[in-house]
């Protein structure tokens, strides 16, 4: 299940969409949209999740759906609560072998075998194809079943086109049990516990078209599935899975980082999934390394800094503190002094009037 779908900007000037009520429009947009829309175009879409999402009662959403029905735009089955857009393929089909893959795997889950059929035959029309064999069963033992509209043969199927395959769906939920109790007791038999992320274990079942658009890096356009095709064809689908995990883990869900991952991949020569995991392990350690010693290193530091205060430091308080000696002030006698200078001065002129006689 994708999270991000196309929506080309000439859907406002169709003139389809121009004729439609704000209502319809919104609803229109909703079913491309939603987050339970596929790659194929058929996905289970049950009433009680159509009014949480809009917030329309069940009488609104049942009249919306029939309007659109009647559009010929959806064909909706009320027995698996399945929808299928018409044009899906016509508008969003990326012709990659990956992407059908994708496709091939959406499909098998599918419960109502004419939608499959149907949506088969479109891509024939279109000039397209994909594997029918794995999708629909024992197609070859089967006669044609010709249509009423146009009385071509259409790709065959063991069971009626009217009807839902209860025995199919039936084994294919079987097998996917036997599967899960499978993984289940693998996991059980594990010693070493498994570190639980956020990544889904399915992804890397998937393939890399996948996990790109379930992970959030964006749309997938053209531009996209063409590198990331190409860094497929350099390296590998694993590594190129492996890429868009490490860009997830650090937050960084964009096609520019993770084509840096691997262009360092690449420069390292780490061309397999056990050298990139042996080249993060060795990293790691070297990383575990350099904070063991830089905690180290300021554990030291910290014990250097300490001061030692000496012993006296301590006994100061119980010495006692020696007297200040005040300097003795003298009280000078003014008069005493003013009589000396009065003196010296008489003396002087005396001396300088026995000069002037002589």
């Amino acid at each position: 299940m994708a999270k991000y779908r196309h929506v080309q900007t000439t859907f406002w000037d169709d003139g389809f969409v121009l004729d439609l009520t704000p209502e319809e429009k919104y609803f229109y947009l909703y079913l491309m949209t939603n987050g339970n829309t596929t790659q194929c175009g058929i996905y289970e879409l049950p009433y009680r999740v159509i009014e949480m999402h809009t917030g329309y009662n069940r009488e609104t959403v049942q009249k919306l759906l029939n309007r659109f029905v009647e559009y010929g735009k959806i064909t909706y089955n009320e027995s698996t609560k399945e929808i299928m857009l018409n044009n899906w393929a016509k508008y969003n089909f990326i012709n990659s072998p990956k992407v059908k893959k994708c496709i091939e795997k959406e499909l098998l889950t599918v419960k109502h075998i004419p939608f499959v059929n149907s949506y088969v035959t479109s891509l024939e029309q279109l000039g397209y194809s994909i594997d029918t064999v794995s999708i629909l069963p024992n197609h070859e033992s089967v006669p044609k079943v010709p249509t009423a509209s146009n009385d071509k043969g259409l790709i065959p199927y063991e069971y009626h086109i009217d009807t839902v395959s209860k025995d199919y769906g039936e084994k294919e939920k079987e097998k996917e049990k036997q599967k899960e109790k499978q993984k289940e007791k693998n996991n059980n038999d594990d010693v070493t516990p498994v570190v639980q992320t956020e990544i889904k274990p399915t992804l890397l079942q998937q393939n890399a078209f996948a996990f790109y658009e379930q992970n959030h890096f964006g749309a997938l356009g053209s531009l996209i599935v063409y590198k990331i095709e190409g860094w497929i064809d350099e390296l590998s689908e694993p590594l190129v899975i492996k890429a868009m995990e490490k860009a997830v883990l650090n937050g960084k869900t964009n096609w520019g980082y993770v084509e840096s991952i691997l262009k360092d991949w690449r420069n390292k020569n780490l061309l397999t999934l056990e050298a990139v995991e042996a080249e993060d392990l060795r990293w790691r350690n070297q990383h575990l390394k350099a904070q063991q010693q830089s905690k180290s290193q300021q554990s030291y530091q910290q014990r250097g800094r300490k001061e030692v205060v000496p012993a006296w430091f301590h006994e100061r308080d119980n010495q006692e503190t020696s007297p200040v000696i005040e300097p003795e002030t003298k009280t000078v006698d003014f008069e005493a002094e003013r009589a000396k200078i009065l003196e010296m001065l008489g003396k002087q002129e005396e001396s300088i009037t026995n000069y002037d006689n002589r």
